[in-house]
């Protein structure tokens, strides 16, 4: 999620999970993406409150429509062999396995900005979410905006309105109006 580390050689899951365990009450959170070590620190408050807002939205779609969890981190998500990221939100698919599994096929993810993973979101972390998730959001708090990855952009659709997210076979899209979020988010209401 941030900044990576100044070790510069790869590392693996394997390695990152032991240095989780190593330092279970330590602030950092540890990512592995290709082999790079991100490291980030404790999130701001505002961050926070936009991934809950966002939870709660997901939360709600999910409950109504069936579609699966709408999740938070921290988490150990495995995308593809040897990474492990900590999606801030995401929704993974209703199965009966679910709750036992390995978390490693998500629906949608989303990242929201901070200035410390804001490399790691634009970056190495989205060109893994286009290779593995059918959706990845960034919410930029900054420019009050969501931009909405799908696996083979080059460029992100910059949402300012209303997101809009369509699964397949669903009959009922998830919707959230933007100015409304980040409303809420900021607390001007």
């Amino acid at each position: 999620m941030g900044m990576p580390a100044t070790r510069q050689r790869r590392w693996t899951r394997a390695e990152v999970l032991d240095l989780i365990e190593r330092n279970p009450l330590q602030t950092p959170l540890y990512e592995v993406v290709d082999g790079e070590l991100l490291v980030s620190p404790s999130p701001r408050l505002i961050h926070q409150i936009a991934i809950s807002r966002l939870l709660y939205a997901l939360v709600a779609y999910c409950d109504e429509t069936g579609i699966g969890e709408a999740v938070t981190s921290p988490s150990d998500t495995e995308l593809e062999p040897d990474t492990l990221v900590q999606p801030d939100v995401y929704v993974l698919p209703r199965d009966e396995g679910m709750l036992t599994r390995t978390v490693d096929q998500l629906l949608v993810v989303a990242e929201v900005l901070s200035p410390s993973t804001q490399r790691a979101d634009r970056g190495r972390k989205r060109l893994l979410y286009q290779r593995t998730v059918p959706l990845y959001w960034i919410v930029d708090l900054d420019a009050r905006a969501i931009e909405s990855w799908l696996p083979d952009s080059a460029e992100p659709t910059i949402v300012r309105d209303r997101l809009a997210w369509h699964p397949s076979g669903e009959a009922k899209p998830f919707t959230l109006d933007l100015p409304a979020y980040f409303a809420r988010v900021f607390g001007e209401r």
